[in-house]
C-alpha cells in the first residue's frame, strides 16, 4: 500500500517555475514507477512525466519536454517535477501516481493517486 501527498502547487506567471512535491508513505516507494498526471476542466487525465525506481529512466510528455524535469528521492520517498517556462496552458491539476509495473502513460497502468495540487499559470 502506498499512500500519496503533492505539494507545492500556487499560481505563477507565465515563464515562471514551480516545483511539486509527492511524499509517500510504504517501504516499498523504491521499487515503484512514480508519475505525475494532470487534469485541466473539461479534458481528460493526461500523463506528463514518470521516472523508473533508479531515477535514471524517465519519460516525459512531448508538450513538457525541455520545460519539465522529473526526479526522485528514494531516501527521503518523494518524487519531484521541476516545472519551468510554465504556460498557461499548463494550468490543471497536477496528481502523483505510482505503479509496481511498467513504466507506462495510460493512468489506467497506475495504483496509486494523490488528491492533486493546482497548477494557476497567468498570462
Amino acid at each position: 500500500q502506498v499512500q500519496l501527498v503533492e505539494s507545492g502547487g500556487g499560481l505563477v506567471q507565465a515563464g515562471g517555475s514551480l516545483r511539486l512535491s509527492c511524499a509517500a508513505s510504504g517501504r516499498t516507494f523504491r521499487s515503484y514507477i512514480m508519475g505525475w498526471f494532470r487534469q485541466a476542466p473539461g479534458k481528460e487525465r493526461e500523463f506528463v512525466a514518470a521516472v523508473r525506481w533508479s531515477g535514471s529512466s524517465t519519460s516525459y510528455a512531448d508538450s513538457v519536454k525541455g520545460r519539465f524535469t522529473i526526479s526522485r528521492d528514494n531516501a527521503k520517498n518523494t518524487v519531484y517535477l521541476q516545472m519551468s517556462s510554465l504556460k498557461p496552458e499548463d494550468s490543471a491539476v497536477y496528481y502523483c501516481a505510482a505503479n509496481s509495473g511498467l513504466l507506462v502513460t495510460n493512468p489506467r497502468g497506475y495504483d496509486y493517486w494523490g488528491q492533486g495540487t493546482q497548477v494557476t499559470v497567468s498570462s
